[in-house]
């Protein structure tokens, strides 16, 4: 039962009053005390939450309010007044669905031009239109909202869960969700929001040939970026790190750039289709003839040159083939200590999330492992399109043969061996991965299920990643890019990401519960750049991150660093009081030459006078004027001398009073000493005890042993979950054959009615039930095994415990 508290803030009733602008933090919406509701409590240790969306457009942030399901717009002001400030519009405008929502929503994400808002929740979708009439009772906007894919997520009680949900990146119309049944569908909200445009089965590798039930069950995906085939590409990720693509899909009637679909199209021609061996050209020239029938003008284009800037996607699907579910991505120079799919032995756990993230002409793929560690990996090569021939994909057509929608079975066609990358071009493998990094986020360790963790690129630096967690936030900012670092003439060696903890809300090495609820990052066009997160409590955070010069290599020159230090420590230290002039001295006196008959002249004579007038103005000139610069100097700098005194006066005070509390702790740092001197002694009687103990010298495990207990673990962490829901999708989808069947059964007994389908399609059904019941039954009883295999493991690690204890 949703318990919700109206929250005591409330936008203005009356809307003709001025807009106040406030500080975003200090915005009555997040300063207001309110309290959690007890659905947000429960759902949100399982359940990765993100009520937070900006409009990029129009400079709007919105917030969905979980207490009484309902979104709030602030308008912001970026940078104005100051360059660093971030302004919100109170009170902020409240948009009401015009039906009751019956699930809890977990994200939120707008499209691209801000006209509508996904409501994401773990087995509904909904559509939110940002637009509306102003409700009787306040000045509330209700908006119209649609349910996406009801008829496919939700029969009945037979709810399939929504993995995840995005917007496309080149139409505001399509959204593509992925369910746990390894299904990718397109939807087209502007045509039918409740049956998808397109639909892809995937049958990963590890489908049916019974390699481990983790790489049967996706945890995300990811549309490709403004980057060749990339733009038309799918990447999907499973729970054992494994990546897929499929490649090429692209919703009808979204428009892209001709520049681009040009470069592709004669790079297909120029590197395929004249290529010597047969399979390139084979592949290329389905590719070519897939651009031409998608994009009709795009040949007119390359023979008469004309201008035109965006062409539309018609639809279309190749008849006699389907595409393939390419993967998984094998790494460059794969070592042995990861597995088959390029999983490292430092991350632990499953896989939670994944992002695609496009950097120059860099394609950047990021894994997110339950343990705490981020896997960053970029394509090696360039993505291209491979179909399956002899595959016909089954299509939907309207009254004038036109294609309303299609569905396809995309199965994983595994590679012999990596091909060299200079004579990979159009053969059909799958793009291998660099490794650029393995990144240990230093999370507590869970005995649970581990961490959910979140991924978000920043909008203004794409170098610049962030991971959201139930420690806080985390900024891993990617130095080293293959071909981008290749491009712009930088070191060719790798670089290590650097990463900086944002906020932490994970205190004293302690497993904290979640505390964010919405996290967002704002950039302007000025080169400021902002995140802001929203904790459960609505209190806002809105921080400032620095993008000036980060990517810029560190360089020091330690010689100049020291002459520098060294130049003023020294003027520092000797401060001038008197000038070097007059501590030189006076200057030499050059007396004047006299002939041997002066020294017989008297000294009262004329010519005596003369000789000694001009002896005593000479020295008075040097010694009395320099007696005399010294005098006034001294006088000058007098005032200067005492408050120097001063000064060494109190700071000899003060290094005796340091002394003097260096000489009181001296003691208590003894007694410290001692004390551990004492545990530490105490510890090795402790241990020389425990080596006493039958435990100690137990065998250790053998090499089979080791393995078949590594193999338990992984049972229990991922295949135990992922063989639960594997059963749950194929009781599921039974359920569904079989309502089918009794509803068939029912339109034969009514008389006087057609019966479409045959015998024969009846027989069909009958033994794909059958066949159903049976995988059902054998991965029931796998389960079970399992769970027996480890109750009995737990047993046994009970009764060994025993003695040990009693022995202590």
């Amino acid at each position: 039962m949703r318990m919700t508290v109206e929250p005591s803030y409330s936008p203005t009733p009356t809307p003709k009053e001025e807009l106040e602008w406030l500080p975003l933090p200090k915005h009555p919406l997040f300063t207001t005390t309110t309290t959690t509701t007890a659905t947000t409590t429960t759902t949100s240790s399982n359940v990765t939450r993100n009520l937070l969306a900006f409009d990029e457009i129009n400079n709007r942030l919105y917030f969905w309010d979980s207490n009484n399901n309902r979104l709030h717009r602030l308008s912001l002001r970026l940078g104005d007044p100051g360059p660093t400030s971030v302004l919100a519009a109170s009170p902020s405008k409240v948009l009401q669905t015009d039906v009751v929502l019956d699930f809890d929503v977990n994200k939120i994400s707008i499209n691209r031009n801000g006209t509508a808002i996904l409501l994401f929740g773990s087995q509904r979708l909904c559509v939110m239109y940002l637009y509306g009439r102003t409700s009787k009772k306040d000045v509330n906007l209700i908006c119209r909202t649609i349910t996406v894919g009801s008829q496919t997520h939700s029969i009945g009680n037979n709810d399939i869960p929504v993995l995840e949900a995005l917007w496309h990146p080149y139409s505001d119309t399509h959204l593509g969700v992925l369910s746990s049944d390894s299904v990718f569908r397109l939807f087209n909200l502007a045509l039918d929001p409740l049956q998808p445009e397109q639909e892809y089965y995937l049958q990963a590798a590890g489908s049916g040939r019974s390699k481990n039930a983790s790489s049967m069950c996706p945890v995300g995906f990811s549309f490709g970026g403004d980057h060749l085939w990339d733009r038309f590409s799918v990447f999907v990720a499973f729970s054992d790190g494994s990546i897929y693509v499929i490649c090429p899909v692209v919703p009808f009637g979204s428009l892209f750039i001709c520049e681009s679909l040009l470069e592709i199209y004669n790079d297909a021609h120029t590197f395929g289709l004249m290529s010597a061996n047969s399979v390139a050209a084979s592949n290329s020239k389905l590719a070519i003839s897939w651009l031409e029938a998608t994009f009709p003008e795009l040949q007119k284009q390359e023979i008469e040159g004309d201008s035109l800037s965006l062409l539309r996607a018609h639809a279309y699907a190749v008849f006699d083939a389907s595409l393939v579910l390419q993967g998984p991505l094998r790494r460059v120079g794969q070592s042995g200590n990861e597995d088959s799919v390029g999983r490292s032995a430092e991350c632990e756990g499953r896989a939670v999330s994944f992002l695609y993230n496009s950097v120059s002409k860099d394609s950047i793929l990021v894994t997110a492992w339950s343990g705490g560690q981020l896997q960053i990996d970029a394509l090696a090569d360039e993505i291209q399109p491979v179909w399956s021939v002899g595959s016909p994909p089954r299509l939907r057509l309207d009254s004038h043969d036109k294609i309303l929608g299609l569905a396809m079975i995309c199965e994983s066609i595994a590679s012999s061996r990596l091909e060299k990358l200079d004579h990979n071009a159009w053969l059909g493998n799958p793009p291998p991965l660099l490794r650029l990094a393995i990144v240990d986020l230093a999370l507590p360790r869970r005995a649970e299920s581990g961490y959910n963790i979140s991924l978000f690129i920043d909008t203004l630096m794409p170098e610049r990643i962030y991971s959201l967690h139930d420690g806080g936030i985390d900024s891993i900012l990617l130095h080293f890019l293959p071909f981008t670092s290749q491009t712009n003439g930088k070191d060719d060696t790798m670089r290590t990401p650097s990463v900086h903890p944002v906020l932490n809300t994970c205190q004293s090495g302690r497993t904290a519960e979640p505390s964010l609820c919405g996290f967002v990052s704002l950039s302007d066009s000025f080169g400021y750049s902002w995140i802001v997160a929203v904790t459960l409590s609505q209190e806002c955070v809105v921080l400032e991150m620095k993008t000036w010069n980060l990517l810029l290599p560190l360089s020091i020159d330690m010689e100049k660093e020291r002459i520098q230090s060294a130049g003023q420590l020294n003027d520092r230290e000797i401060q001038p009081i008197i000038s070097k002039e007059l501590l030189s001295g006076p200057k030499e006196v050059l007396v004047p030459w006299a002939s041997q008959s002066l020294r017989s002249v008297a000294a009262d004579s004329i010519e005596g006078r003369s000789t000694l007038h001009q002896y005593f103005k000479l020295f008075h000139e040097t010694y009395v004027e320099y007696a005399h610069k010294v005098h006034l100097e001294l006088k000058h700098h007098a005032p200067q001398l005492k408050k120097i005194i001063n000064d060494q006066h109190t700071r000899l005070g003060e290094a005796r009073q340091k002394l003097l509390k260096v000489e009181e702790k001296e003691s208590i740092l003894q007694k410290r000493i001692d004390r551990a001197i004492q545990m530490h002694s105490s510890l090795e009687e402790r241990l020389q005890q425990l080596r006493k103990l039958p435990g100690a010298h137990k065998k250790p495990l053998s090499r089979a042993e080791r393995q078949f207990k590594s193999e338990l673990d992984q049972f229990k962490e991922v295949e135990l979950d992922a063989l639960h829901s594997s059963v749950e999708a194929v009781s599921a989808r039974m359920r569904r054959h079989m309502q089918a069947s009794k509803a068939s059964q029912q339109q034969k007994k009514i008389p006087g009615k057609k019966i479409s389908a045959g015998d024969d399609q009846i027989s069909i059904l009958k033994s794909s039930l059958e066949k159903l019941s049976l995988v059902n039954t054998e991965n029931s009883k796998k389960v079970k095994l399992v769970e027996s295999t480890l109750s009995n493991k737990e047993k046994i690690g009970g009764e060994s415990s025993l003695p040990m204890l009693k022995n202590c």
